[in-house]
């Protein structure tokens, strides 16, 4: 026995482990698969024995230090061994197999359990003497461990899906997080389909929604983005449910189940009380009681329910911890002043309405108003979350064209007029940056009638991902109003104002900044000077300060790092406010104002060139989930970290949602859709691979229907087409890939028909979107249509040109059939076709049953067998159950073409 554990040859064999252990694998033959967990137990067995010599040798006084090496070596093997999951189940499948193989066969293989358990009794009797506690310690979790191996199957693991449904929380939370000014019933049908894909309760199904509601107002960082949250779970969250009743029947049944389901979901939100507890903590009230006040009064819970659960949620918060602070006792919580706004938006939006020209210092006060504290980012979520923020931007773009009319003015109302010029200007600049400038544009309309602020946003405003051309014709003016412009900043000691017309004024300043920066380099003007400029252009209008600043970024971004130093001292000087008594009214608060969307514009500028410019504070983050990426890391080491936690937590927090937006824009759709099936496949459990499903489907809506089309037409081909990937789509990975394309494609064929794109994507470059119509049909009203899975595109010849590439295999055919649960498997003439119900609708799918087909391919198309159409008869149009000449044949169009001239995919649809 002991020339089998000599150290030399112990060494080697344990070296020889490190390089396997973690490396195992199950693919390949059920018998070679049964192999390995025998040849796992067999090392068990003689890792077992090992640790038991060693402990016997350590007893022993001349070989006690090497010995003790020896054992230290043998149960880190072990540890690192049993600590896998996986590696247990794998010999507890030995051990199973025993039970089902004869005596004789048994004993033909070096180790079996009875062995395991023989060399485990030796090792215990072993340890007794032993005097290294650290290494009696680690062999006593091992034998833990594998002790624990025979109860592997009557021990159920804790479910991962109690965390509820992460599908419809990732849904909630990206909508409320990025896509606030979006219309409610694209949100409203995408939740419905996850609820009938998903076949979620309805009582869970609210319950999801309002806990990430309250899960997004409890992350949202300060500012801005937590007034959002406050909008959509107050707000938009009531409109959302009011949607869904008016989808419900009329009956008075209908309508009673509806509510109590509301009643229902209520009661277990109650049950999460640290939930509730952290919700009210951050928003300095009772969160629950209000959401209970607004659903009563959309008639969505009766009088009698809401005060129970008001009674209840106040019982709960007499034995919680204090939840509101003195110091913010007299702070007005962020739900009551939205919902408070929300009625204010109306009012506004009829004083726009009103003719400016007769009490234009009346508007002025109003819009005074507006900018005081927070007031103005309360309008605009409580305007974005009730569908008015559109409505909301163009009155105050009517209003900023409004203030072109100069012809009988006089130094009473010329500082009228250039405040609501500058407060309209800075205003539209304010919601660009937070809602995004989809919000601003308008309708089609002639070039000579689009607004002046629509222009120069286009043009002009630095955005995200946006380069501007610093000498393009937009920055390029009349030359001798320019000239003017740049003798009234030089020569003059404060701007006028009468008989300025400021939108000419704005579109030459950018061509005055480059002439005054030019005589600055040249030693023509002083420090003093450019100071005294700069002073003249943000101390009357700061509107001006916003579109010199605009240029500047873009002419910035053009120069060498030794040559940017005096355009950046500018930037600097422009961004610091005048304090003085010569200045207009409301200077404050528009400086603020300024202030912030200089620091948008600013942001990517500055961390390019390593600058840093203090803007005057306001006390938030007026950017937030900015350069969250780590520096120094690639791209798919955070996609696949980020993912991974994702995963574990079991739901999509804010941050996260952010991250994978800056990676789908960083990598592009390919990248982001192959990394992240590579992910999904990447899961063996099925609890796991269901989970990452739910989830991915989720990530997928950053940009539903670009990364479905990838990945019906690029990433599915592509593994199926590849042999040596075969074995990554078996059970139960393969399958929820499967399911991951069903769910995908089934809401990018709903909302392409309806004509939804979000916001979010609208920003978004589609990419070929020509090339994969067909996907998609526009036509609705033909009896059948063809939906090709892949495209012939010219420029992926390569991938897509053999009609071997998109053979579906009997693997993948079989996984859409659990998927999509199919009726009936059709074919008698040798053709492989299955077809299933689909959101209401059969389809059907196949290859041809001629191998000629894929070996010869040819330019005309190979429509379906008629075996799958005689199945669907004319009454019901559902599949039949009987053989085929049972049924009558149902037509699909004529010219169907074939799918790479070996697979078709249709839809078939009953008369």
């Amino acid at each position: 026995m002991a020339s089998l554990f000599e150290i030399p040859l112990c060494s080697s064999l344990l070296e020889i482990m490190d390089m396997f252990c973690d490396r195992l694998s199950c693919h390949g033959r059920a018998e070679e698969c049964i192999g390995l967990c025998r040849a796992l137990m067999s090392a068990l067995n003689w890792l077992l024995r090992c640790a038991a010599f060693y402990a016997e040798k350590v007893k022993e006084m001349l070989e006690q230090v090497a010995a003790e090496g020896q054992m230290k070596m043998c149960l880190e093997r072990l540890e690192k061994m049993l600590g896998s999951t996986k590696n247990r189940a794998l010999i507890h499948i030995a051990q199973l197999e025993e039970t089902c193989t004869s005596l004789p066969a048994a004993r033909a293989y070096p180790a079996s359990w009875n062995t395991v358990e023989q060399s485990l009794l030796k090792l215990e009797e072993s340890l007794n003497g032993l005097s290294n506690s650290t290494l009696r310690s680690q062999a006593d979790d091992c034998i833990s461990l594998i002790k624990s191996i025979p109860t592997m199957l009557s021990v159920r693991s804790e479910q991962l899906n109690k965390t509820g449904f992460p599908t419809v929380h990732a849904v909630v939370l990206l909508e409320g997080t990025m896509n606030l000014t979006g219309e409610i019933q694209p949100l409203v049908e995408q939740l419905m389909m996850v609820k009938r894909m998903q076949r979620i309760p309805s009582p869970l199904f609210m319950l999801e929604i309002w806990k990430a509601c309250f899960v997004g107002l409890i992350e949202s960082p300060e500012g801005t983005e937590e007034l959002k949250w406050t909008a959509f779970t107050f707000l938009k969250g009531q409109v959302g449910l009011c949607q869904w009743c008016c989808k419900l029947s009329t009956r008075l049944c209908a309508w009673q189940d509806f509510t109590e389901d509301v009643n229902c979901a209520f009661e277990f939100l109650l049950k999460l009380t640290p939930l509730l507890d952290k919700a009210d903590q951050r928003c300095n009230c009772n969160c629950m009681s209000l959401l209970l006040q607004e659903c009563s009064k959309q008639g969505l819970l009766s009088e009698a329910n809401m005060t129970n659960l008001t009674d209840k949620r106040k019982a709960d918060r007499e034995d919680a911890p204090q939840l509101q602070s003195a110091e913010n006792a007299n702070i007005q919580p962020n739900p009551r002043l939205i919902l408070r706004a929300e009625p204010t938006v109306t009012n506004i939006l009829k004083t726009m309405d009103a003719d400016h020209s007769k009490s234009p210092e009346g508007l002025l006060g109003v819009l005074g108003h507006m900018l005081s504290g927070k007031s103005l980012d309360l309008l605009l979520a409580a305007a974005a979350a009730t569908g008015k923020l559109k409505s909301f931007a163009w009155k105050f773009i009517k209003l900023n064209e409004f203030t072109k009319h100069i012809s009988t003015e006089n130094s009473k109302s010329a500082p009228v007029r250039a405040l609501l010029f500058d407060i309209s200007f800075l205003m539209l600049c304010h919601v660009a940056q937070t809602y995004g400038s989809e919000v601003i544009l308008s309708e089609s309309r002639p070039a000579d009638e689009v607004p002046f602020f629509e222009t120069w946003m286009l043009t002009c405003m630095p955005e995200e991902g946006k380069i501007l051309n610093p000498d393009h014709p937009c920055f390029r003016p009349d030359s001798t109003k320019v000239e003017s412009l740049v003798a009234l900043l030089n020569n003059s000691s404060e701007m006028k104002l009468v008989q300025i017309n400021w939108h000419e004024v704005c579109l030459s300043i950018s061509a005055a900044i480059l002439e005054i920066l030019n005589a600055w380099e040249n030693s023509v003007l002083t420090f003093e000077s450019i100071q005294k400029i700069t002073d003249n252009i943000k101390g009357k209008v700061c509107s001006m300060a916003v579109c010199a600043v605009a240029w500047l970024v873009a002419h910035v971004r053009m120069l060498g790092l030794d040559e940017r130093e005096k355009s950046l001292q500018m930037i600097r000087q422009l961004a610091t406010p005048l304090y003085g008594d010569n200045t207009l009214q409301f200077y404050n608060e528009r400086v603020v104002i300024m202030s912030s969307i200089l620091e948008h514009m600013c942001a990517d500028v500055l961390q390019q060139t390593a600058t840093q410019i203090k803007f005057p504070s306001t006390g938030m983050d007026t950017i937030p989930y900015w350069n969250l990426l780590p520096p120094k890391k690639p791209i798919k080491e955070v996609l696949t970290s980020v993912f991974t936690k994702v995963l574990e937590k079991g739901w999509v927090d804010s941050r996260s949602i952010h991250i994978f937006d800056t990676l789908l824009h960083m990598g592009g759709v390919y990248w982001f859709c192959n990394n992240l099936v590579k992910e999904l496949l990447k899961e063996t459990r099925k609890e796991h691979t269901l989970r990452a499903v739910e989830l991915l489907y989720a990530i997928f809506c950053l940009d539903m229907q670009q990364l479905t089309l990838t990945l019906l037409g690029h990433i599915l081909p592509n593994l199926l087409t590849d042999s040596s990937k075969w074995h990554t789509l078996m059970d139960p990975p393969g399958k929820a890939l499967a399911k991951l394309s069903v769910w995908c494609a089934l809401s990018s064929y709903s909302s392409h028909n309806k004509g939804q794109a979000s916001a979010r994507q609208k920003k978004r470059h589609r990419e070929d979107i020509e090339d994969y119509i067909s996907l998609f049909p526009l036509d609705d009203t033909r009896p059948s249509k063809l939906m090709r899975l892949l495209s012939s595109n010219e420029e992926d010849a390569n991938i897509l040109s053999s009609p071997s590439n998109i053979i579906v295999t009997g693997f993948w055919l079989t996984m859409l059939r659990k998927a999509c649960q199919p009726r009936a498997q059709l074919g008698e003439d040798g053709a492989r076709s299955l077809c299933w119900r689909m959101q209401g609708r059969w389809w059907a799918c196949g290859r041809p049953s001629h191998p000629e087909h894929l070996s010869k391919p040819s330019p005309s198309a190979h429509p379906p067998p008629s075996s799958c159409l005689s199945n669907f008869n004319h009454k019901g149009g559902k599949p039949g159950t009987s053989r085929p000449d049972h049924g009558t044949a149902q037509q699909i169009d004529a010219d169907v073409p074939a799918v790479g001239n070996s697979m078709w995919l249709a839809r078939v649809d009953a008369p």
